[in-house]
């Protein structure tokens, strides 16, 4: 059965999901939609064109669905959505996209948003993520699955994040940083994140390849166009491998994060 608190403020038009429960002094807006047996503590603000999926648990001060902080936004019929089995801690943030860029703000399923965390406009966002204390994303970045990203770590805008990667705690990232890769605490490349590699299972082969990859990739002999050919070459079979060479192929906004010149 649904629950919703009677300090609980929400629009007629709002659509609540089955056994979902709205705790006290949350606000719920028009156009809302909030999936079943998803949970919001209490003092928990939604607006605007935003979806929310199953399962979902909501902390004190959660607020989803505002306008995106873009002097360009005018208003306009712009999204945010948000997949099954997330957790949002206190103070989390999420904003609507913009009509100018991708037009919504896409989040997937399963992940950890502690404290804090902001996702800005027109941001998509993977499934399995995790943020630590106020981590940030500036506006239309990208994220893969299963990306950890640390306390007080901020990306640029229009970045990209690869899967399974790991960003430092207060790292300020300004590139793109492939998958399976970390970036340390000054947003530098700093090697393959072994450690998440290793906890999510994957096979020593796949960590061979990996790192031996990563090697000619980054070895300071030769062009870094030629390498990416060569890794492509000896690596085709590693579908691993071959990812973080369609990453770095893929067209970008931003530049590629590199380890720091010695």
């Amino acid at each position: 059965m649904t629950q919703i608190h009677p300090t609980a403020i929400i629009d007629a038009s709002a659509k609540i999901g089955t056994d979902a429960e709205i705790g006290p002094y949350c606000i719920i807006g028009p156009n809302v939609e909030i999936g079943a047996r998803t949970r919001l503590h209490s003092h928990v603000s939604v607006q605007g064109w935003t979806k929310i999926g199953e399962d979902c648990i909501l902390h004190p001060f959660v607020a989803l669905g505002e306008p995106p902080q873009d002097f360009k936004y005018k208003g306009g019929e712009v999204r945010l959505e948000i997949g099954d089995r997330n957790v949002l801690r206190e103070q989390v943030t999420m904003h609507l996209g913009t009509p100018t860029a991708r037009g919504m703000t896409r989040v997937g399923s399963g992940g950890y948003f502690m404290v804090g965390a902001h996702i800005a406009h027109d941001c998509i966002v993977g499934d399995n993520v995790v943020f630590a204390n106020n981590a940030t994303l500036g506006g239309e970045s990208t994220l893969g699955d299963f990306v950890i990203m640390g306390g007080l770590s901020a990306l640029h805008q229009k970045c990209r994040i690869g899967k399974y990667a790991f960003v430092g705690g207060g790292a300020a990232v300004t590139g793109d940083l492939i998958p399976y890769g970390m970036a340390d605490n000054h947003g530098w490349l700093a090697g393959l994140n072994l450690v998440g590699l290793k906890r999510r299972g994957f096979s020593r082969e796949t960590i061979h390849n990996l790192r031996a990859a990563y090697r000619l990739l980054y070895a300071e002999e030769g062009a870094f166009n030629e390498r990416i050919e060569d890794a492509a070459r000896l690596f085709a079979n590693a579908r691993e491998v071959m990812e973080i060479i369609e990453f770095i192929r893929a067209p970008a906004a931003r530049p590629l994060c590199f380890p720091e010149p010695r």
